[in-house]
């Protein structure tokens, strides 16, 4: 897959299928949709072109309340993408300039000037331009004028993918990962920095790896114990698969102060201060708790290795 980041440089594209959406997650929804784009590329002899946009849409005209958090960073996209089989990617930065285009400048001075597409494929319900102004009945409409083929997202597809992203993020929110994953089709997976904590998992058996958020936008699971796997490259270059356990919350047994991500991994003690890690989360295991003191604490976590080994396993 080819990434294009300016559309000053675009490549000459070759029938292209085109489609427009952020594709957060890349979940088993999009994939739909990512098929219906292949398919008809296959038809044609074209290529698969995905145009979309950072940051999210939402963080420059959004009118919503609350912080927007996302399934998966513009990184995690990319590659979730490539490995869907699209041809190109292309990342729009998403301005507010962009926002008031009107919307037959939208499709004259962007879609057709960079892209030439020979099919659109959009939902019934995609709006674009200044006010969100511009839909699937405005492309139809100039779509002999630019000479390409707007095809619409069958509203089961659309329903899917929107059901999915909602499920998908209500249930990571509940700590049910098992229903995020079986929407995402992979497990949900997010990108720390190993950093100094206060090492008392040390003291008790259990040392654990503080994770920092490499993208402060990316959606935590609810507190709680979860069976994890975890990747990362070592001191000495050689990349690393290990299996563990990790705890989302405030550690009420210890302090209850700070919330935190703590990751203990089995069967592996070196120093990865600094490493950055990425976490798959299989299953959770528990709510956090609070325990009466440090051995009734330390009894819960054998229990919790066990489970997660079991569940690993």
């Amino acid at each position: 897959m080819q990434v294009h980041q300016q559309t000053d440089h675009l490549p000459v594209f070759r029938n292209a299928v085109v489609t427009i959406g952020t594709f957060d997650g890349v979940h088993k929804g999009h994939q739909l949709i990512i098929d219906q784009m292949k398919s008809e590329a296959l038809a044609i002899g074209g290529e698969t072109v995905i145009i979309t946009f950072h940051p999210h849409p939402r963080k420059i005209i959004g009118s919503r309340s609350g912080k927007l958090f996302l399934l998966t960073t513009m990184a995690e996209r990319t590659l979730l993408l490539e490995e869907a089989g699209i041809d190109h990617l292309v990342v729009i930065p998403f301005t507010e300039a962009f926002a008031e285009l009107d919307p037959a400048v939208y499709i004259k001075d962007f879609l057709v000037k960079y892209f030439h597409p020979h099919t659109i494929i959009i939902g019934y319900d995609h709006r674009f331009g200044k006010d969100r102004r511009g839909d699937y009945h405005l492309m139809d409409e100039l779509a002999p004028q630019y000479q390409y083929i707007v095809k619409e997202i069958d509203e089961k597809v659309l329903n899917e993918v929107t059901v999915s992203s909602t499920r998908i993020r209500e249930a990571l929110s509940k700590g049910d990962i098992k229903t995020a994953n079986d929407f995402l089709g992979y497990p949900y997976f997010f990108e720390g920095e190993v950093i100094h904590g206060d090492k008392r998992g040390r003291t008790i058996g259990y040392p654990t790896a503080n994770l920092r958020l490499t993208n402060a936008d990316k959606l935590t699971p609810a507190n709680g114990v979860y069976a994890v796997q975890v990747s990362f490259t070592d001191h000495k270059g050689q990349y690393m698969h290990k299996q563990g356990m990790m705890n989302i919350g405030f550690r009420p047994t210890v302090d209850g102060l700070h919330h935190s991500i703590e990751v203990h991994l089995f069967d592996f003690n070196e120093d990865i201060y600094g490493k950055f890690i990425q976490v798959s989360v299989i299953q959770r295991i528990r709510d956090e708790q609070k325990f009466e003191g440090i051995e009734f604490l330390k009894a819960q976590l054998e229990k919790d290795r066990k489970d997660a080994l079991e569940i690993l396993l």
